[in-house]
């Protein structure tokens, strides 16, 4: 008989595997490969040689890949892309941040794998858990809880407080590489701070890294309903301006979460592809902070006793929004919105630097009997969930009733009435110039009489700032307009707010809300008008000086300015780039003079080809996030 084969040594081919595996990047010294996909070894045996015929070899390998993707270019941008952008602003002016999601650079594969041992699952059963590490239902679901630290030392610790003294400015953050690295680097303890655009990239970073297609979505007027009953209050005093209210309802002026591509065999037929995953700490589900994966083709159609959080997921781009009037500590209904939430759904197009709508991947349009049946449809299973005490982390309580009667606002075909049809009194504001950091922002109210009668105005406006959560500061401008309109007749009324008067109560997030709350004497209606303001900056230049190769010394120009009548102290330069720098370069800058521009010359040497990304911010003690970028493309080596 024979004698059987002793293996000497195992070749595992890393080098060569990992190139064919799109892995090289991270690792050529080790195998690195990916699900679904045939890679080579060699035995060396230390008794004899192998005998085809007489010798047999089993290998057993299950490499079911639920996470596949047949389009090339779609695996390109959600795996292999290692920077993207990321929108921020408002509606009405939707602003690119480029971001460093660097999931290719040293170590990071190793802190992702130290994430999913920090867990709770793996702390509590760690075999069980390293079982369903094949499922990317279950394993999104845990790099969720993890990314955000208020269940665990997760990665980074949220704050929406205005106070960062203790750590960073969410805003000054341009990717992902310098936040998991720090985590890591001390024993896992969260990073200070995040907001949810830096959740949802680091999220994208690590979910990349593991090989599961991801990309990073903004909505534009997001929904965060606190009860579920999907309307969001917001309550207004007689001058107009925004009061908080203790339901926490309110309407994020963006918010952006994840998609990550997955089979969902867990679901009905159909409803597998994209998958929503929210790792900002808003709402606990099954006990911890995570959100999703919640199909998007489910949220589409209402279908929202599907798993997991999908009733959160729909609220936050389908809820319809009331506007309520608080004066002599009544409640007096305004107006009941239904197209305010959801809009310019957007994420970063594929293997373009264009921004893409998917809108239409979320609900139908606006305004549609479709839409407004999947809305019914949606609420209705709420209430019946609620009937049988199902829960979200907490009890579905509705804030009021919501009957469908027909001349309900909730009706299919009958809208409610704006308060402008009774009186038939139109009210808008319209900007005059750009609103740019450092100027006077400069607006005029147009006031309409759509009837045949006179009409006696009085609208009160006032100004405040916003976060991005909606959160209203206090007003910092307030004026009273009183304006007599003749039949069919249109007027202006201009309104300035200096910059003297808005500095010092802007929040990082660069939002005012400018309110108008109208009435005409003969009418109880009140008319509310409303306007989010973003204030843009002058972007950072950035000027690749030479050809960029491999391996060989670069020079990049950054052209800075301080965009101020005033001088600003403790400026901090902050570049980066996967490919490009080895770490993030800290440039400390001092003091800028009123309008002063300057730059700087760069040093480096790139060491990876193909197309990489430049990110820039400046901050100091007036502003944060100073953003700029550049795209530039690293030849290999001769």
């Amino acid at each position: 008989m024979a004698q059987g084969l002793e293996v000497a040594l195992t070749d595992l081919q890393s080098s060569r595997n990992n190139v064919r595996h799109h892995t090289e990047e991270i690792a050529v010294d080790h195998l690195l490969v990916r699900r679904g996909q045939a890679f080579n070894l060699t035995l060396y045996f230390r008794n004899r040689g192998f005998q085809p015929g007489l010798d047999n070899i089993i290998f057993v390998v299950e490499t079911e890949d639920a996470v596949y993707l047949d389009s090339e270019p779609q695996r390109q941008e959600y795996v292999m892309n290692d920077y993207g952008f990321i929108y921020q602003g408002s509606k009405n002016w939707i602003r690119p941040c480029p971001w460093n999601y660097g999931q290719f650079e040293e170590k990071i594969i190793d802190i992702c794998l130290k994430l999913l041992d920090k867990s709770l699952h793996f702390q509590t059963d760690s075999a069980t858990d390293c079982a369903l590490r094949g499922s990317p239902v279950y394993i999104s679901r845990v790099v969720c809880a993890m990314i955000n630290s208020n269940d665990d030392n997760g990665v980074l610790n949220g704050n929406w407080s205005e106070n960062y003294t203790d750590g960073a400015n969410p805003a000054e953050w341009t990717g992902s590489v310098a936040i998991l690295k720090q985590w890591y680097a001390t024993g896992c303890q969260p990073v200070r701070y995040g907001q949810c655009w830096v959740f949802a990239a680091v999220m994208c970073t690590v979910m990349r890294c593991l090989g599961i297609p991801t990309r990073v979505i903004t909505n534009f007027d997001s929904g965060h309903d606190t009860d579920g009953n999907l309307i969001i209050d917001e309550y207004y005093d007689n001058t107009g301006r925004i009061l908080g209210n203790k339901k926490k309802d309110t309407i994020w002026n963006f918010h952006v979460w994840n998609e990550c591509w997955m089979a969902r065999k867990d679901l009905p037929p159909g409803y597998g592809g994209w998958q929503v995953l929210d790792a900002t700490p808003q709402e606990m589900s099954n006990g911890v902070y995570c959100c999703g994966p919640a199909s998007v083709r489910a949220v589409k159609e209402g279908e929202v006793d599907l798993n997991y959080d999908t009733p959160f997921v729909f609220s936050m781009v389908n809820a319809d929004c009331m506007s309520w009037l608080v004066q002599g500590g009544k409640e007096q209904k305004l107006h009941q919105d239904t197209s305010s939430v959801g809009n310019f759904i957007s994420t970063k197009s594929i293997q373009s630097d264009e921004r893409d709508d998917i809108t239409e991947n979320y609900k139908y349009e606006e305004g549609s009997l479709q839409e407004r049946q999947v809305f019914l449809k949606a609420l209705q299973k709420l209430k019946a969930r609620r009937f049988h005490g199902s829960q979200r982390g907490a009890e579905l309580q509705p804030s009021r009733p919501t009957p469908l009667s027909q001349d309900s606002p909730r009706s299919l075909h009958t809208p409610s009435l704006r308060p402008s049809d009774v009186v038939q009194v139109s009210l808008k504001f319209k900007l005059l110039d750009p609103p740019n950091m450092g100027q006077d922002i400069c607006f005029v109210l147009l006031a309409l009489n759509m009837s045949s009668q006179f009409k006696d105005l009085k609208v009160n406006l006032s100004a405040q700032s916003l976060l991005h959560d909606g959160s209203p500061l206090s007003p910092f401008w307030q004026d009273i307009a009183f304006i007599t309109l003749s039949p069919k007749e249109a007027k202006t009324y201009p309104c300035k707010i200096s910059y003297s008067q808005y500095s010092q109560y802007l929040s990082t997030d660069k939002l005012i809300r400018i309110s108008a709350l109208g009435e005409e004497k003969s009418s109880p209606e009140k008319i509310l008008v409303n306007k989010i303001i973003t204030l843009s900056y002058p972007s950072i230049t950035i000027n690749v000086l030479g050809a960029a190769v491999v391996n060989q010394p670069l020079s990049i120009q950054v052209i800075f300015s301080n965009p101020l009548s005033e001088q600003v102290e403790d400026c901090v330069l902050t570049v980066e780039g996967s490919g490009l720098f080895k770490k993030q370069q800290k440039v400390f800058l001092g003091v800028l003079k009123p309008q002063h521009r300057a730059s700087i010359i760069l040093e480096t040497v790139p060491f990876k080809s193909g197309q990489r990304q430049i990110q820039a911010n400046m901050r100091s003690n007036k502003f944060k996030d100073i953003k700029g970028y550049r795209n530039v493309y690293v030849d290999f080596a001769l």
